[in-house]
């Protein structure tokens, strides 16, 4: 599963001409969900979405949470995220969940944030739908929970995972 946030200062998302979700300041939240994702997944994404320190503090770093800051969620599925672009041009997408599934799973991500008593809008499942972003910064931020499956300790870049990791040199400069 994957989730793209983009802290906005405000945004909406219209089907057609219908305004069907609208909020101030926050995140949009694009979700996209994987074949084989499960809730564990939707329960690591909700939580890194909430917790993670991406507005800023009276002195300027990122060091509050949406949570923090009271802000609100715009939450937009959007299968496109699962999009394989390896071979040719035109992107493959199956990758993605079947759309009863995804959807069942973006309702569950929806369901949990919505418990924290943020506020949350969303747009519509499988609907062609136009989002308005005003991106505040901008901030744009892409979360997969595979991630979580990861080592923590650095590989050197461009190295298959499981290469030797870097060393910390004088002045915390990776070191090989």
């Amino acid at each position: 599963m994957k989730a793209l946030l983009q802290r906005v200062g405000k945004a909406s998302v219209s089907v057609g001409s219908e305004l069907v979700g609208s909020i101030g300041r926050g995140l949009v939240v694009f979700v996209g969900v994987a074949d084989g994702d499960s809730r564990e997944d939707v329960e690591y994404l909700v939580s890194k979405t909430l917790g993670l320190r991406i507005f800023e503090d009276e002195a300027g770093k990122f060091n509050l949470s949406i949570e923090d800051v009271r802000g609100e969620l715009l939450l937009v599925s959007q299968f496109t995220l699962l999009a394989g672009t390896r071979k040719g041009r035109r992107p493959s997408f199956t990758d993605a969940a079947p759309p009863e599934i995804a959807e069942e799973l973006f309702d569950n991500f929806v369901e949990r944030a919505r418990a924290t008593g943020l506020s949350v809008a969303t747009g519509r499942f499988q609907q062609y739908m136009q989002v308005e972003i005003h991106n505040d910064g901008p901030v744009t931020i892409m979360l997969d929970s595979r991630d979580r499956h990861l080592p923590r300790k650095a590989l050197k870049k461009g190295s298959p995972e499981g290469a030797k990791p870097l060393r910390q040199g004088s002045g915390g400069v990776p070191q090989i």
